[in-house]
């Protein structure tokens, strides 16, 4: 079962990255971004879809290498619960947002973030 947990996780990331690489504008449109010519392309390819198929990688590799399995673990997980922490400093800070795709992405973040950590502890 924390193997099936992890290679979830693992491929929300590789959607994320191969989205991203393809299609960088339509990924960031529904948070109400668009992207003004190459530069900015090359910016959600780099941070959305290589970041994304690197950590989709780390975590496949952590599903076999029981030497890094918990670092692998809670470092994703961290850098998730970051990413939720964000939204959530957001809420405070700034204007109401709508569920999707904010809160919608909150709770995945948050979610995932929990499920590799309590994987990462349980052994």
């Amino acid at each position: 079962m924390a193997d099936i947990v992890v290679a979830i996780v693992a491929v929300f990331f590789a959607g994320m990255g191969i989205y991203a690489l393809a299609a960088p504008a339509a990924l960031v449109r529904p948070f109400g971004t668009t992207l003004g010519g190459a530069t900015a392309r090359a910016e959600v390819r780099a941070v959305y879809g290589g970041f994304g198929l690197a950590i989709a990688g780390v975590l496949g590799y952590a599903v076999v290498a029981d030497d890094v399995r918990t670092g692998v673990l809670l470092t994703v997980g961290a850098a998730l619960a970051g990413m939720a922490l964000g939204r959530l400093i957001s809420a405070v800070v700034d204007d109401r947002t709508p569920f999707y795709p904010n809160w919608f992405y909150a709770v995945v973040e948050a979610v995932a973030a929990a499920l590799l950590g309590a994987v990462a502890f349980a052994g």
